[in-house]
């Protein structure tokens, strides 16, 4: 059962990462290449030679995104069908979509909105290229701590279940992992490295585009692995009844 779940969590990833792809290119791409202009404008002002493109920006844009959210999604995709396949029977009454549904927003909440807030994706020419492993330690270690507050929330609640009920178990749990992960966004240095002079309409089309994209995954990773599942579970239903 395990293996199935995995093998149409990646195909679910896939079709995600495909999404993902198609809605970064029409709604991404264009505030990449503002943002390279201005980069290109800077060094031209400073009589810097251009320096060598290994891949084409027309390949970055199209090949090389698509290979890379289709990759990132069949890998996510995995993850989050053995997520479900431990949670499955725990969330509540709810069916296989309903509960592929709130596991995709949990997903999208712990692995990219809660670290949005703190690290926010930044375009080319916003930041310094100095610090970009020191920024990837930040934001990486800002991931994992929100997967871990919020897989302690999920346990927490569990456990207050008998005592408080459900919904005041749910909203103690929340509480927190709300109290926890704020803690942690105040230790966690903040990094302020975007030129003043840098467009804000740039920087704030990008963020959006990369904050509305990581929906659009999680959403259609949530959606069509539910679908698979429960068209998976309706012969199982059937034999059962006969």
């Amino acid at each position: 059962m395990v293996r199935g779940l995995l093998v149409r969590g990646m195909l679910a990833g896939l079709v995600a990462g495909l999404v993902y792809a198609l809605f970064a290119f029409l709604f991404g791409e264009p505030s990449v290449d503002r943002a390279i202009a201005f980069e290109e404008q800077l060094a031209a002002a400073a009589n810097e030679p251009p320096g060598d493109e290994l891949v084409s920006r027309g390949v970055q844009s199209t090949l090389g995104l698509t290979v890379a959210a289709v990759v990132y999604g069949v890998a996510i995709g995995g993850i989050f069908a053995l997520v479900y396949a431990t949670a499955q029977g725990r969330v509540g009454r709810l069916s296989p979509r309903g509960t592929s549904a709130v596991l995709a927003l949990l997903g999208f909440l712990a692995v990219y909105a809660v670290p949005f807030l703190k690290y926010p994706a930044n375009p080319p020419a916003s930041s310094i290229d100095d610090t970009i492993g020191q920024r990837t330690g930040l934001y990486v270690i800002m991931v994992v701590l929100s997967v871990v507050l919020g897989i302690g929330a999920v346990v927490l609640r569990e456990r207050l279940l008998a005592a408080l009920g459900s919904w005041n178990a749910t909203l103690v749990a929340a509480a927190a992992y709300a109290v926890l992960i704020g803690i942690a966004m105040a230790v966690l240095p903040t990094i302020a490295e975007t030129p003043a002079d840098f467009p804000a309409t740039v920087l704030y089309d990008f963020r959006l585009a990369s904050f509305a994209g990581q929906l659009v995954l999680w959403a259609a990773l949530g959606l069509i692995f539910g679908a698979l599942v429960e068209r998976a579970a309706r012969p199982r239903a059937l034999a059962g009844r006969g």
